[in-house]
């Protein structure tokens, strides 16, 4: 066993014996943004990605909390956090992170792909961000758009066909790479009849409440900054963080980014996807180098 296995799995076991505490932020349109705390020490704050709450982040806040104080939002429109808005936007994700910033007094974010591509751009807003880890932003890179599966999950969604909508995200994204190269005549049923049994009980909560919230998640990719070269006036320090089973486009935006960000470091992560800091996946590995890095 390496030796940041061995430190991960003490630290890991000294956070299992602490309690997650509650707690919200008002953003600036007044949306009540509510988040669970662990830990102590400087603090984190971990952002997720689509069809997540924050309850995902659980075990790789664990892994940190002996040194960190960590914050794991749900970003707005999930769990404990109020609703989108009628102008909801990049912007309102970065402002509700902000508030988060100002509450905390954190200097370290973590996002997960949508989530790092909040986190990526608010650091170019936020001057409290002062080390900035991203694991597989979906940003547009060589004419390849990480959403141009959208159209059908949205026409699907529109028309009440739920299931039907999961699978598009789950086909499009590849982030469940064995499940999403199953035809869609066998995945349409088998996901509505998953949704059907789902109590809601799991990490990720209800998933039929979650799938129309992946709307908001292509607004935020689509709201990205087209021209990476804008991101080289950043002056945070940068991790930039992948699976070595990642579908390919993901790897591709990493590398372009480490050539533009002027105080970046990469990593690659072995025998891992794009859900790797999932509790019921290897959060170890990225808990690793996140306390590393922080």
């Amino acid at each position: 066993m390496a030796h940041n296995d061995i430190r991960t799995g003490a630290a890991s076991l000294a956070g299992m014996a602490m309690t997650f505490e509650t707690g919200s932020v008002r953003s600036s349109d007044g949306t009540t943004i509510g988040y669970r705390r662990i830990g102590v020490g400087p603090g984190v704050v971990l952002v997720h990605g689509a069809m997540m709450t924050g309850r995902l982040f659980e075990l790789l806040a664990r892994m940190l909390a002996d040194r960190f104080t960590v914050y794991i939002p749900d970003r707005r429109g999930r769990g404990l956090s109020g609703p989108f808005g009628p102008d909801y936007s990049i912007q309102t994700e970065i402002d509700d992170l902000a508030a988060l910033l100002r509450e905390s007094n954190a200097h370290n974010v973590f996002g997960l792909s949508s989530g790092a591509v909040i986190a990526l751009h608010a650091a170019r807003q936020l001057p409290q961000i002062t080390k900035l880890a991203l694991y597989e932003p979906p940003l547009a890179t060589d004419g390849v758009s990480p959403t141009a599966w959208s159209g059908r999950y949205e026409s699907d969604l529109d028309a009440g066909r739920t299931a039907s909508a999961f699978v598009s995200v789950l086909k499009g994204t590849g982030d469940l790479r064995g499940m999403a190269l199953l035809p869609r005549v066998i995945l349409v049923p088998l996901m509505a009849l998953f949704l059907r049994l789902d109590k809601g009980d799991s990490d990720h909560g209800p998933l039929r409440e979650l799938i129309p919230t992946v709307r908001y998640d292509i607004e935020v990719v689509r709201g990205a900054e087209p021209d990476l070269s804008v991101f080289s006036t950043l002056r945070c320090d940068t991790l930039l963080l992948g699976g070595s089973r990642s579908v390919g486009y993901l790897g591709v935006a990493l590398r372009k980014l480490a050539a533009i960000l002027p105080n970046a470091r990469s990593v690659t992560l072995n025998g891992v996807g794009h859900t790797a800091t999932f509790n019921d996946e290897k959060p170890q590995l990225a808990a690793a180098e996140l306390r590393e890095f922080f």
